[in-house]
């Protein structure tokens, strides 16, 4: 079998891959403490190719490319200022904790609310916990006092979805809660859409390899079939 066409198909399937993970960031460029991901290639091992009548090395021959892992960007970005009482932005590094029904998960949006009960909530429904692991309520006139609310430093930081974070707790974040402000996204929509068009382009141009392998293919069969017997 022609390899051009698996290496063709090799390079397709990863760039499906990175225009997942693409689009997922473009439609989060507006989310409040979104982390961006970036996904990491690498080549398959190369063959050598060698003239099989004279054994003269020809030289390599790569196979294609794979994503190896996806990585999460997780640098803090900068704060706006909303003037909603109840938004709070990490100032530096920190996670907000919130009571998950699968367990703590950790977060960096700060885009919460009261529920009918007066605690502090995220856009979920999920209890936001304090420094003392219990939830956080809030005051009469709608606010809560920042310094009991939790900021904590994170090791083995994972992205699980719904702007929530797996890891283990150590310590207290070096970062400060701040009031009436939210932290941005870590999308940058004009690179994110370059990267997107970029990788359009690579998808179709593995389609054109294919199409152009498989006119080949057939062309040889074709007059290979018409040669006289």
């Amino acid at each position: 079998m022609e390899r051009g066409l698996y290496i063709a198909a090799a390079g397709m399937v990863a760039e499906m891959v990175r225009q997942d993970q693409i689009a997922n960031d473009m439609a989060n460029a507006a989310t409040p403490g979104y982390k961006a991901d970036r996904a990491q290639q690498q080549s398959f091992s190369e063959l050598l190719l060698q003239n099989t009548k004279t054994g003269q090395t020809v030289g390599p021959l790569g196979q294609g490319p794979i994503i190896t892992k996806q990585v999460t960007d997780l640098s803090p970005e900068g704060l706006r200022d909303t003037g909603e009482p109840l938004d709070l932005g990490i100032t530096g590094n920190g996670y907000f904790a919130v009571q998950t029904a699968k367990g703590v998960r950790y977060t960096r949006d700060g885009s919460f609310k009261s529920n009918g009960g007066g605690t502090l909530v995220d856009q979920l429904g999920n209890p936001v916990l304090g420094t003392d692991r219990k939830p956080v309520k809030v005051a009469a006139d709608g606010t809560v006092d920042t310094t009991k609310v939790g900021a904590f430093a994170l090791t083995g930081v994972r992205k699980e979805g719904d702007a929530l974070f797996t890891g283990t707790a150590a310590g207290k974040a070096t970062g400060e809660v701040r009031s009436g402000a939210l932290e941005g996204s870590g999308v940058d929509a004009g690179r994110t859409m370059v990267d997107m068009i970029a990788s359009l382009r690579a998808f179709e141009a593995g389609q054109k390899a294919i199409q152009t392998i498989d006119q080949s293919l057939g062309l040889a069969a074709q007059q290979v079939g018409n040669l006289p017997g």
